[in-house]
């Protein structure tokens, strides 16, 4: 299956992910709170966690947490960075289509950066048995912008070079593609946002970010060493400014359980 193979590749970055991925902001929990979603003592299972950006947000407003990730190197990664912020996350290495965690367990269950990863209809039945009455579904993305003429879309242009297949370029930051799948699945109370913010990068964290990209993480290693280089160099040529104003768009998807 295609998620389980890019689940790998992102383990190989488990370092640059840990620690050039930026989490969602503040602001992305303060309107989730608008919908109920990350009250204190909430039960949150955080699906595809990755280095648990999102579920340290939830574990920060006092939910208790479970994230669920396939790969150990990326959960390792996320204990040390919840040790640093002193909060306490539980992991499961499980797929989000098939996590074992017990039915009915879950006052919100979230996917963050990772529902096109997953078998939808199989991930959307999972998340209906963990879901307790009530409970909610949040899809939710952190997506770069890229504009014509902007540093995004020229970074997006050299991943191309190096990585043909690539095709997740010249995204909007919304994803309403999602909705028909979960109508048919059930959910209801179906309602999205979304918002721009700009997030600061210098030119080593941008690289970083970039390289912890799916676009990067699938190359051989010469491969992904070669496009570090030529991004540094049309970097400090085309945009010397020592610090990035990187345009992003937040954007979620909260549904009610069937």
């Amino acid at each position: 299956m295609p998620h389980k193979r890019q689940a790998t590749a992102f383990g190989i970055a488990a370092d640059d992910y840990a620690t050039f991925r930026a989490g969602f902001p503040d602001s992305f929990f303060d309107r989730l709170a608008a919908f109920g979603v990350g009250q204190e003592g909430q039960a949150v299972v955080d699906l595809g966690t990755g280095t648990g950006t999102l579920a340290r947000g939830f574990a920060r407003r006092g939910c208790e947490v479970v994230g669920v990730d396939p790969d150990e190197r990326l959960t390792l990664k996320a204990q040390q960075l919840d040790q640093e912020a002193g909060l306490e996350v539980q992991y499961v290495t499980a797929w989000a289509e098939e996590t074992s965690l017990p039915p009915g367990s879950a006052d919100v269950v979230t996917a963050g950066q990772c529902w096109h990863w997953f078998d939808e209809p199989a991930a959307s039945e999972e998340v209906v048995r963990l879901l307790k009455p009530g409970g909610r579904l949040v899809i939710a993305h952190f997506d770069w912008v890229a504009l014509k003429g902007n540093m995004v879309r020229d970074t997006e242009i050299l991943i191309e070079k190096y990585n043909p297949a690539w095709h997740m370029g010249q995204g909007l930051g919304v994803h309403p593609e999602w909705l028909p799948g979960l109508g048919l699945a059930g959910f209801g109370d179906l309602e999205t946002f979304s918002y721009d913010i700009e997030v600061p990068y210098t030119h080593e964290a941008w690289r970083g970010r970039v390289r912890a990209c799916a676009g990067i993480t699938v190359l051989p290693p010469d491969a992904k060493a070669a496009f570090d280089a030529e991004h540094a160099a049309m970097l400090a040529e085309t945009w010397p400014e020592e610090t990035l104003r990187v345009p992003h768009r937040v954007f979620a998807i909260v549904a009610g359980r069937p």
